[in-house]
């Protein structure tokens, strides 16, 4: 089946598009919003407005460079949740004017679910365990086959992604917080300071992370603006390595669990460059997509919805996303 389909991702901080035929990307385009960094996280109100201006004028770049036309299209897939409610909508709005204009079926895409077929650019097919940290979201969920996803564990609390920022913050780094600790932490020591990796040994694979944020966050306040700045370097490497710790050591127990030879981490934190380093120590097979299909894009929508417009699911549901019992 000829498939060509344009993906529009507007959940966040990122305006990403792209446009594919079958399994060849023909064009793509992301903006990376540069207003939050000011503020220290993402304003809502300001996202969406970033996401008005920019997206009409990307789209109509993509259609030029993949030399494609609106009614060339076979269908137009969205972001339509989790995300920023006046963001989400600034995307679905547009997809929604265009697949009228060009008579084409609209695809509602689940955002994770979209993270999780960034996999296929790394060369993933299922069956695999997935480590997915995104932004709000850190889960372990398996992929049985394309549109079967059991959650094995999620978060209780703060998201890996969202314990760096808020560190981050305090520590006085701009937004967003990863990458700017992962830089202070390559002239660290990671085993300087013994944060503490929260349910290490509980018989399940969630995560917490609040833990580890408030030891951090005391430990700053006690050390003192100077003994900070003296030691920042040691301070990320340590937060650092304690989060992935905590990842990897829960992704460890649910492979050996259910014996799945393939094993995937996705999403923006899967860009860290330590995560991914232990990740292919620990593991033989591990596949991680390459850092600009980690974060937010809109080849991994497109992907996700290719698959469910060629099995004509054009409305959003769950798509089998459930809690293992």
């Amino acid at each position: 089946m000829n498939t060509t389909i344009l993906g529009i991702e507007t959940s966040c901080d990122e305006t990403a598009v792209a446009i594919i035929h079958n399994e060849d990307i023909l064009a793509e385009a992301v903006y990376t919003q540069k207003i939050h960094s000011r503020y220290g996280g993402v304003i809502p109100e300001f996202a969406s407005r970033d996401h008005i201006r920019k997206l009409y004028p990307m789209v109509k770049d993509i259609f030029s460079s993949a030399l494609v036309k609106p009614d060339d299209l076979d269908g137009v897939a969205v972001s339509s949740y989790p995300g920023l409610p006046g963001a989400l909508l600034v995307g679905y709005s547009f997809a929604k004017g265009l697949t009228f204009a060009a008579d084409v079926p609209l695809v509602k895409v689940n955002h994770l679910e979209g993270h999780l077929f960034a996999a296929k650019f790394s060369g993933a097919e299922p069956p695999f365990i997935a480590l997915l940290v995104s932004g709000g979201h850190t889960e372990i969920i398996f992929v049985r086959e394309w549109g079967v996803y059991e959650i094995l564990g999620t978060t209780r609390d703060d998201a890996a992604g969202e314990a760096f920022d808020k560190i981050a913050q305090i520590l006085g780094l701009p937004y967003p917080g990863g990458p700017q600790i992962q830089k202070l932490a390559e002239g660290g020591n990671p085993d300087a300071i013994k944060f503490p990796r929260a349910m290490m040994k509980s018989n399940d694979y969630d995560f917490s992370f609040s833990g580890l944020k408030t030891a951090a966050i005391n430990l700053l306040y006690d050390w003192g603006a100077e003994k900070v700045r003296n030691n920042i370097g040691d301070i990320c490497a340590s937060f650092q390595e304690a989060v992935v710790d905590s990842l990897l050591n829960k992704l460890s127990r649910a492979v050996k669990e259910f014996e799945v030879d393939e094993i995937v981490i996705v999403g923006g934190v899967a860009a860290n460059e330590r995560l991914r380093q232990k990740a292919y120590e620990i593991f033989k097979d591990v596949k991680i997509p390459p850092k600009k299909y980690c974060t937010d894009n809109g080849a991994m929508i497109a992907f996700a919805g290719k698959f469910h417009l060629e099995r004509g699911e054009t409305e959003f549901t769950e798509f089998s996303f459930y809690r293992k019992s």
